[in-house]
C-alpha cells in the first residue's frame, strides 16, 4: 500500500476555504475511489493553523488515479492557494 502524510500550514484569513475545499475533497475521494482506503484531515490542537492530511491507497496505481480525478484538478488548487508555506509531503510503505 501506497501511504503519504501532508503537513499544510493554513493562512489565517483562508481556513474557511481550506477546510471546505479539503472536506470536499476528502468526501469525494471516499464516495468515487475504491481503492483509496483513508483520506482523512486532521488539524493541530496546539497550532489551529496546522493540518496533517493522511491517505491510503492499495497501491500506487491507486494514488495516480486520485491525482487524476476532475475533482482533485478542481479542488487542489484552491487548497494550495489557501498554504502560507511550502506543504511537506512524505510517502510511506503501510506495514500494518
Amino acid at each position: 500500500m501506497t501511504v503519504f502524510v501532508a503537513v499544510l500550514k493554513v493562512k489565517p484569513d483562508m481556513v474557511e476555504q481550506f477546510e471546505q475545499a479539503q472536506t470536499e475533497l476528502s468526501e469525494l475521494t471516499h464516495k468515487h475511489e475504491p481503492d483509496t482506503f483513508v483520506y482523512d484531515l486532521i488539524r493541530q490542537k496546539d497550532d489551529p493553523l496546522t493540518y496533517i492530511c493522511y491517505a491510503r491507497f492499495k497501491d500506487e496505481a491507486a494514488f495516480e488515479y486520485h491525482q487524476q480525478t476532475d475533482f482533485h484538478d478542481r479542488l487542489v488548487p484552491p487548497i494550495l492557494e489557501a498554504l502560507s508555506d511550502e506543504m511537506q509531503l512524505t510517502f510511506y510503505d503501510h506495514i500494518a
